[in-house]
């Protein structure tokens, strides 16, 4: 595990490396499932291939929740922990923000001085998940809230629930392709350390489980009306170079749920397959490495 540069709450800054010139990039993961699937093996690292091209390389790892916490939700991670922490930092950081921790990104770099924010397959846009699947989420929060409410907390069960109603076929389709694959191979390594994260990871708190589920419900972000450091999310005010990565085959946050930023480049891949499969590289690390070459480089 790479030493903590900053902590905040149960929140820590990791540090991987990296030369020194130039602003960190500060890698901003969703609150869902575990911040390691951007190092996910040693053979599979965004983070630290990022790293090793002298990008200094930090990771926000959100911590584990406790019930006390149940009144923190999104906007208040970005307000409590996402904010102070990058005050920290000696120079305005380059934000690159996974799915919500995407979401979050650019609420920060709507608030602080960045040098620049990009997202990967991030949500904005909650509209574009479509009525069936809004409601089908909806009706899981229905059933799952009171007990939720209860422990203070969304356990990691709940979530995963939801994104099987996303695409069932799917999940089911990925376990027939592993029992096809060679006992021991690289394969099924790489499926059984994907399926760790994918069924790992700490809770929400209650408040950041009832906001998510409201976000898909009501589109906050996408209407203009998220509110973060006392008023609404506006994308427009942010002066910094904004870019997205928008995976074509996300069934996870489909494609049209992007923010719509002045920059945007199409992946061939899905939600995961962009971060860890056998073409990420091409597809997502090496464009995603030539866009911060181009703006960490002195104006």
């Amino acid at each position: 595990m790479p030493p903590a540069k900053h902590r905040r709450g149960h929140a820590r800054l990791l540090d991987y490396g990296g030369s020194e010139d130039g602003p960190p990039v500060v890698f901003v993961p969703s609150l869902i499932n575990p911040s390691h699937i951007l190092d996910l093996t040693p053979e599979t690292s965004l983070l630290r291939w990022i790293a090793a091209r002298g990008h200094r390389t930090l990771l926000l790892d959100w911590g584990s929740p406790t019930p006390v916490d149940r009144a923190l939700d999104i906007a208040g991670h970005v307000e409590r922990i996402l904010l102070p922490l990058l005050a920290r930092l000696k120079q305005a950081p380059i934000l690159v923000g996974y799915c919500l921790g995407g979401t979050m990104a650019l609420a920060a770099a709507a608030r602080a001085e960045v040098t620049a924010v990009a997202t990967i397959a991030a949500p904005w846009h909650f509209t574009g998940y479509g009525e069936t699947a809004r409601a089908s989420i909806a009706d899981l929060w229905t059933s799952a809230h009171a007990a939720c409410d209860a422990l203070g907390l969304v356990p990691m069960e709940v979530l995963q629930s939801g994104f099987w109603r996303l695409d069932p076929a799917r999940t089911i389709a990925k376990y027939e392709a592993f029992a096809a694959m060679p006992a021991g191979s690289r394969a099924a390594r790489d499926f059984v350390a994907l399926e760790d994260w994918a069924n790992a990871g700490a809770p929400l708190t209650y408040a950041a489980g009832a906001e998510l589920f409201a976000m898909i419900e009501r589109d906050a972000p996408g209407r203009g009306e998220w509110i973060v450091g006392g008023a609404p999310v506006d994308l427009s005010s942010i002066a910094c170079p904004a870019t997205e990565f928008v995976s074509l085959g996300d069934r996870i946050v489909p494609a049209a749920t992007a923010a719509g930023l002045p920059s945007r480049h199409d992946v061939a891949a899905g939600h995961v397959g962009m971060i860890v499969g056998g073409r990420a590289c091409a597809v997502l690390w090496e464009p995603l490495a030539d866009w911060l070459s181009t703006v960490a480089a002195p104006r």
